[in-house]
């Protein structure tokens, strides 16, 4: 029984240790995605800044496996589109 509660409260501090990263990391992205769309909207000077911006904050999460690579292809293909109209 020993090894096995050990490794379970182990298991369960990594885990939550994982979850506040992870949280972060899809806090930046929403966060960078709403200041592009704004300066879109707004059609501010520093649109592309933020959109490269964005764009890095996508892949940089895809790398660390924070979500799928179709989720964030669909991301910037949307953020895209709302920048060509």
């Amino acid at each position: 029984m020993g090894k096995r509660a050990k490794s379970g409260i182990k298991r369960t501090k990594s885990s939550r240790k994982r979850n506040k990263r992870n949280l972060a990391a899809k806090q930046s992205i929403k966060k960078a995605l709403k200041s592009a769309e704004k300066a879109i909207a707004a059609k501010a000077s520093d649109v592309k800044d933020l959109i490269n911006q964005a764009v890095s904050v996508i892949d940089k999460a895809v790398e660390r496996g924070i979500i799928h690579q179709n989720k964030a292809a669909r991301k910037k293909s949307r953020l895209m589109v709302k920048l060509t109209k």
